[in-house]
């Protein structure tokens, strides 16, 4: 099984402008958790006392899934996990030159020694320690490699894959993921970013490449361009790799319009699984299709992921199309009437710049020559 690390709460909050409350924390926690998602990165316990007291009341929850908290290999952040509650916690460390050279001027030497001791001081309070290697797309192969082994000796139970700039494409993520996993015992994740518009297809690469887990936010939300969706990424493993994570995928809809309220920034049209124009079909063509078999030009059934059909009228629809939307109104045109109302529906389309509501379409069929 693959497994789903949501880091919503963690990643998806560091993007540019976003700050989530108390409640809204906690709200988002119970709503993954409540649909099956296996493990959730909270947050960060050394930002402060307001992240601390939300990560403690989400650990209060007494929630299915495995909490996790992010933590520099700093003794006083895994501290200030533990004040927390929290019994995993995930150790990030730079592996690129360019990322080491910033945090520890060069010294990499230091670099490791910082992770094992803050490996071993949080193996030695009882906690489960995961491992991200910063940078992990532009770093030395065999340095992240080595690192990675390190990091497994000294008691880690998971080793992070990050393409923290999101600069990978899904053929070399392959490469560099799977000879990752062949040198390790413990399980790879990814962790990959959205910036050249790869990060779901990277992490489905590294699944390919033997990775067992995935870090994924909700609408893809995270730094900058955001990361590899949770509902994106679910649904491509199921219908493309027939892998089946327990996620209940009918809840995505509400989810992802929960979590856009919370971040107060609508979800694009086209937004994949969950956007408006998802399972909307206004195309004469596509429309045909969809009427005589939806799988003609739906790759899966919109009620998986909590979604339903719509036929719209605009400027691309035919007469198959205007007649079923008329028929489900009652209202049924002979041939000269329909071509009529198209050629008026196709005309206040392109003035509007939008497809046209059920109320403007019946307002085109009352008097078409007024439109």
């Amino acid at each position: 099984m693959i497994y789903i690390n949501d880091t919503t709460l963690r990643d998806g909050e560091q993007a540019a402008g976003i700050a989530f409350g108390l409640e809204e924390k906690v709200a988002i926690a119970k709503f993954l958790d409540t649909i099956g998602v296996h493990e959730l990165e909270v947050g960060i316990p050394a930002m402060g006392q307001d992240e601390a007291k939300a990560i403690r009341a989400i650990v209060d929850l007494g929630l299915n899934a495995h909490l996790l908290g992010w933590n520099r290999a700093v003794l006083s952040d895994i501290q200030a996990s533990i004040h927390c509650g929290l019994k995993r916690v995930h150790i990030s460390i730079p592996v690129s030159d360019m990322q080491i050279q910033v945090k520890f001027q060069g010294r990499w030497v230091t670099m490791l020694e910082h992770l094992r001791d803050a490996i071993r001081f949080a193996r030695d309070h009882g906690l489960e320690v995961s491992v991200g290697g910063e940078d992990s797309s532009r770093a030395d192969e065999t340095f992240l490699i080595d690192a990675a082994q390190y990091a497994q000796e000294w008691g880690a139970f998971r080793f992070r894959f990050c393409d923290t700039v999101g600069i990978l494409d899904p053929f070399s993520t392959y490469d560099k993921v799977q000879k990752l996993v062949q040198s390790l015992d413990i399980p790879v994740e990814m962790h990959t970013h959205n910036d050249l518009g790869l990060a779901t297809a990277n992490a489905l690469a590294g699944v390919r490449a033997g990775a067992t887990s995935v870090n994924t936010t909700v609408n893809g939300l995270g730094e900058r361009a955001g990361n590899a969706a949770l509902e994106e990424v679910v649904m491509a493993l199921k219908h493309l790799y027939g892998h089946k994570t327990g996620i209940r995928c009918q809840h995505f809809l509400e989810l992802s319009r929960f979590v856009a309220k919370a971040v107060n920034c609508t979800v694009p049209p086209w937004k994949a699984i969950v956007g408006e124009n998802t399972f909307a079909h206004e195309s004469g063509i596509h429309a045909h299709g969809i009427l005589q078999n939806p799988s003609t030009y739906e790759p899966f059934d919109p009620s998986e992921v909590g979604r339903q059909r719509s036929l719209v009228v605009g400027k691309h629809s035919g007469r198959h199309l205007l007649n079923q939307v008329l028929s489900n109104q009652g209202i049924y045109l002979d041939a000269d009437q329909g071509q009529a109302v198209l050629n008026a529906v196709r005309d206040r389309a392109v003035t509007l710049k939008r497809s046209l509501t059920v109320a403007e379409l019946l307002n085109v069929v009352a008097a078409p020559e007024k439109v």
